[in-house]
């Protein structure tokens, strides 16, 4: 309740690191905490990135383990002034936020599978944060629980909390070598019980429109009109593979924003597939409506970006499927249904991955992120904390 009232929001636009300073102000609030809980080798980087370390109360030498959330909240929806309030023993039916602003299952039937549960909401006006501070909390929690019952064996357990995912730059500086882990967890799924090892592969792509501005009436053969070059290319990509046409393995071309007047343009795209050779196959569609525009047009009035962000972490956790069995042992044992599904979307875990830290996604528990009908069952958060303590658990006798 105490994090998601830090405004952290993350921004496209910036290219500092953290994106945003006031990131900064909690990442500081959060390594001060973990100070005073007497955790061991707490520091924050010039970065915003925290680390700490619960250290090992046994004698043998076992895996070092980490678990990892991010604290930036989505560009998407506003994370000011963040309002939280505790709905108890949810009914089942609609929950207003405040006047006029209801979360019905209607609309949302997720709810109604927390009925009876203690859910945590916006006040309809924001996003709550959930995403990822739930993570963090529950990890936290997690800690404290192990310090305080030495009577469950573990050995050291690395903390790790990162500024940025939300805008897919949160893994880029994160200090895989100093966090000295052979696998860790990114908690930062949604439901109870999701666990992810597969993810889309991602790149990012900005279309740039040069026009010539001239007045209507005297334009004719003069005006290239960037803003309907921009529709005009929009249009090109298939109007049936975007995401809200998709679902499952389904790839998809996003315009997440569209810059326009007659003078200039500048569309930007999520490209996303799971499938490696489709993703490149879309990467290249992408560029070849771009050089058909320019046929059309002239090579100096159309041109593209396209970045590559993260790719399917599959690749890097099938050889290291280990790392999965203790997570489906350890829901087993805390009495969670596993629900094993690909991610959507992406993760600081892809990333990781990739840099040689096998990663794979937990459930934190929130549902509708990045807008105002977030919520969070607390006792969904209490269950991703009780699997958290288990993974420990169960890694402490890894090796027997």
């Amino acid at each position: 309740m105490n994090y998601v009232k830090f405004d952290t929001q993350s921004s496209e636009e910036s290219t500092t690191v953290p994106s945003t300073p006031k990131q900064l102000i909690f990442a500081k609030y959060l390594k001060e905490e973990l100070e005073h809980e007497g955790f061991d080798d707490v520091e924050m980087d010039e970065m915003g990135y925290v680390y700490a370390t619960l250290k090992s109360n046994i004698k043998k030498e076992v895996p070092t383990i980490g678990f990892i959330s991010h604290y930036d909240t989505s560009p998407d929806c506003s994370g000011e002034n963040v309002k939280p309030r505790i709905v108890e023993n949810y009914d089942g039916g609609d929950i207003e936020l405040s006047p006029g602003i209801v979360s019905s299952p209607a609309k949302f039937p997720e709810l109604l599978d927390h009925k009876g549960e203690d859910l945590i909401v916006t006040d309809g006006t924001t996003l709550l944060g959930a995403d990822d501070k739930s993570g963090i909390a529950e990890i936290v929690q997690a800690m404290c629980y192990l310090r305080d019952h030495k009577e469950i064996p573990h050995g050291d357990i690395r903390m790790g909390f990162n500024p940025d995912e939300e805008i897919g730059m949160g893994a880029h500086h994160f200090n895989v070598e100093k966090f000295g882990c052979q696998w860790a967890y990114t908690m930062d799924g949604g439901d109870l019980g999701e666990l992810e090892f597969e993810n889309f592969n991602a790149a990012s792509a900005k279309v740039f429109i040069k026009g010539v501005s001239v007045h209507p009436g005297y334009a004719k053969g003069k005006m290239i009109n960037a803003s309907r070059l921009a529709a005009e290319f929009a249009t090109m990509l298939p109007g049936n593979e975007t995401p809200e046409e998709t679902e499952g393995y389904e790839g998809f071309y996003h315009l997440t924003g569209m810059d326009t007047c007659t003078e200039s343009a500048k569309l930007s795209y999520i490209i996303r597939d799971h499938d490696r050779e489709k993703f490149e196959d879309r990467k290249h569609f992408v560029k070849t409506c771009v050089e058909k525009m320019q046929e059309k047009y002239g090579k100096e009035v159309i041109s593209c970006e396209v970045k590559d962000q993260y790719y399917n972490m599959k690749e890097k956790i099938d050889p290291n499927m280990h790392v999965i069995d203790i997570v489906l042992k350890a829901m087993q044992a805390c009495d969670v249904s596993p629900r094993v599904k690909p991610i959507r979307g992406g993760t600081d875990g892809a990333q990781l991955s990739f840099k040689g830290l096998p990663c794979p996604n937990i459930f934190a528990g929130g549902v509708n992120f990045h807008g105002p009908y977030e919520f969070i069952s607390i006792q969904v958060m209490e269950k991703a904390m009780q699997t958290i303590v288990r993974i420990c658990e169960l890694t402490a006798g890894y090796n027997d």
